[in-house]
């Protein structure tokens, strides 16, 4: 894919940026802006330029969710017509939680239904204090299914259910403290605060942080001792790297 007509993206120190670039429709999401999210991921895992993946939205709000209008001409086509739309969103959120790099989500504005799903499925998810989340599917007939394994992984049994439930869009202090995000940061310093955060991941070890992200989902469904097991793996293998071995050397030099 040589143009982009959906996003913005390019590398630049360390940091693939990808700028979901409807600001007219709010960032939702259609068929062709999954696809070149996808893609932009797929080139951002290749060889060592990005160390770190950012997306931002253009405009006032990072993402209204999915194209309602797309969703509607697909309420005509057949199932299996709309089980592979519906995938194609799927398996963008896998790729995200597959990715080598860490994936940092910039949240200004709203951030709503399968745009809040698409924010959370990032490692880390910085919102500016004016920024709204929530999942309001249900107000329309709708369900938020794919997010859902995201937002149970996040929020108490109890909390995500009553999102999902009532479709409440919530401010970004209240989904800092229920644990659907990372940060929150005052919308003055926003973009600063968003690119110094960055730019330190970017400085920290790629090896470490790739077997971190990696070993960190892969404990989702072990059990305790299977978990110890697959920490002990990484362990050895962190050992190895030539970013384990110079840091050491560092600090035995200082020391």
């Amino acid at each position: 894919m040589s143009d982009y007509r959906r996003v913005l993206y390019s590398v630049d120190e360390g940091i693939a940026r990808i700028t979901l670039n409807r600001p007219e429709k709010r960032n939702a999401l259609d068929d062709e802006m999954i696809g070149e999210i996808r893609h932009a991921l797929v080139e951002s895992a290749k060889g060592e330029a990005a160390r770190v993946v950012l997306i931002t939205g253009a405009g006032n709000d990072f993402c209204a969710g999915a194209d309602l209008a797309a969703i509607e001409r697909l309420s005509h086509a057949t199932v299996m017509e709309n089980i592979a739309d519906a995938r194609h969103l799927g398996d963008l959120f896998l790729e995200m939680r597959r990715h080598p790099r860490p994936i940092v989500a910039a949240v200004r504005g709203r951030a709503l239904a399968g745009g809040c799903g698409f924010a959370m499925a990032a490692d880390f998810v910085l919102a500016a204090e004016s920024a709204r989340l929530g999942y309001p599917e249900i107000k329309i007939g709708f369900v938020p299914a794919m997010v859902m394994a995201i937002l149970r992984r996040s929020v108490s049994e109890k909390r995500a259910l009553d999102l999902l439930a009532t479709g409440e869009v919530i401010p970004a202090r209240t989904a800092l403290e229920i644990g659907m995000i990372t940060r929150v940061i005052a919308d003055a310093a926003f973009d600063n605060e968003v690119e110094s955060y960055t730019t330190q991941l970017a400085a920290r070890s790629t090896s470490a942080l790739t077997l971190t992200k990696n070993l960190f989902y892969q404990m989702d469904t072990l059990a305790f001792d299977s978990a110890v097991s697959a920490g002990v793996q990484t362990n050895a293998l962190a050992r190895l790297t030539d970013d384990c071995r110079r840091g050491i050397q560092n600090f035995l030099k200082k020391s």
